[in-house]
């Protein structure tokens, strides 16, 4: 039987494959620092067998597409990989799309262990990118592994991709689809807790000027604080949050408390104790739904933040002004009736023995950019802790990974139809 064979040489290969999790996760990754990372992974698709494509984005080229979205446009010493396993044809193509970059370690204060350790305690796997998302990368590539030792031919092609930039809103995988790189379907091990999400909300960062009038704090009456204005705003925009959150109606959103959060993570304000602050900046994240365009989001905010005058007559004389920066990331969403989510919830229930969750992804993926901009359909599907993503003490369930190793490579075998 196909499936005990996987099953068999996934715990043959258990100790070969921890180490190379391990190893990538003692490799920091984080933006501009990817190429230690990047270089395990090409010698770990080599050793599979799989043709290798390697390549610097292009940040020229990139800037020129309306989705790209990154805080810098040279991309030297970061590179871009993807092993190719041909199929011998008539089957239908896969992506498995993965990120290598992740976001930096923060307060070393808060961390039990050394971040770039990868010490394995209890069957966990700790470090920086062990749960978003070197744990599910490492899961694709024993899937490969699996099915080429095994022998098993598929007629479809399958595409690894270990693509930098997806925490700075996807420059990486948006480079390896200009660069060809399309299928008929995708997925992505991002930390879902083995959930299986169709849905993948978008965001988009955004900064707002509020401007006040300064005096001196003895008269402050004589002044107008945009510290205090800039409270209006906030409380304006989390009127806007209920507004759009109010409006869905997704039962896959049913157990998220926030659909499409807007959330207000920095504030820059004033320039001395004792005076009335005349300047105040306000910068935030705005979740979109998976049923809404970047566009149609924008624009409802852009209206909404109009609206501001008519709460406080002071923003007609001085409009709060806002703008679009920085990272953002393309919603997506794939049919619940495509054929890939059925393989794929088949593959989970003999491995698992039960029925996966099913649910809308709480945060932006690389999947919009695969689905809107690569014709790709995609699900996010991966065995790291939702939880634990950006946290300190981030950690991955060694276990989770071979389970999900198994999942993918059922579901690879059945997508790309084994001879």
């Amino acid at each position: 039987m196909l499936q005990t064979r996987i099953n068999q040489w996934l715990k043959r290969n258990r100790e070969e494959g921890t180490m190379l999790l391990q190893k990538l996760v003692q490799a920091r990754s984080t933006q501009g620092n990817e190429q230690l990372a990047q270089t395990i992974v090409i010698e770990a698709l080599r050793d599979i067998g799989l043709k290798v494509d390697i390549w610097e984005p292009d940040g020229n080229e990139l800037v020129k597409h309306p989705y790209f979205s990154s805080s810098r446009t040279k991309f030297n010493g970061s590179l871009n990989v993807v092993g190719i396993l041909k199929g011998t044809g008539e089957g239908r193509s896969l992506i498995l799309n993965g990120h290598i970059d992740v976001v930096p370690e923060g307060d070393l204060e808060q961390w039990e262990h050394d971040p770039y350790s990868g010490e394995v305690i209890d069957g966990k796997l700790f470090g920086r990118g062990a749960t978003d998302m070197k744990g599910g990368n490492v899961s694709l590539l024993l899937a490969l592994s699996a099915l080429r030792a095994l022998g098993i031919p598929l007629k479809g092609d399958v595409f690894f991709q270990s693509v930098i930039e997806e925490e700075s809103g996807g420059a990486g995988t948006l480079a390896a689809i200009l660069r060809g790189y399309k299928a008929d379907a995708a997925i992505i091990p991002e930390p879902t807790n083995m959930k299986i999400f169709p849905k993948q909300q978008g965001s988009m960062w955004f900064r707002i000027h509020v401007k006040g009038r300064s005096a001196h704090g003895g008269t402050r009456y004589e002044g107008v604080s945009a510290i205090e204005k800039s409270l209006l705003v906030v409380d304006h925009i989390r009127e806007l949050e209920k507004r759009r959150n109010e409006r869905i109606t997704d039962p896959l959103y049913s157990k998220i408390p926030i659909p499409i959060p807007i959330n207000i993570g920095k504030i820059n304000g004033g320039d001395w104790p004792s005076s009335v602050a005349d300047y105040v900046s306000l910068e935030g994240r705005m979740g979109v739904s998976p049923d809404e365009s970047l566009e149609e989001a924008k624009r409802e905010m852009e209206s909404w933040i109009a609206k501001l005058k008519e709460l406080d007559s002071w923003f007609e004389q001085q409009p709060a002004i806002l703008e679009w920066f920085g990272a953002r990331w393309v919603p997506g969403a794939i049919e619940l009736e495509h054929e890939l989510i059925g393989k794929l919830i088949n593959s989970y229930q003999d491995v698992i023995g039960e029925s996966p969750i099913i649910e809308a992804s709480p945060w932006g993926t690389d999947g919009g950019l695969l689905t809107k901009v690569g014709a790709t359909p995609t699900i996010v599907f991966g065995p790291g802790v939702t939880e634990k993503a950006h946290f300190p003490n981030e950690y991955i369930e060694i276990n989770k990974v071979f389970e999900a190793a198994e999942i993918i490579a059922l579901t690879i075998v059945d997508w790309c139809e084994n001879e």
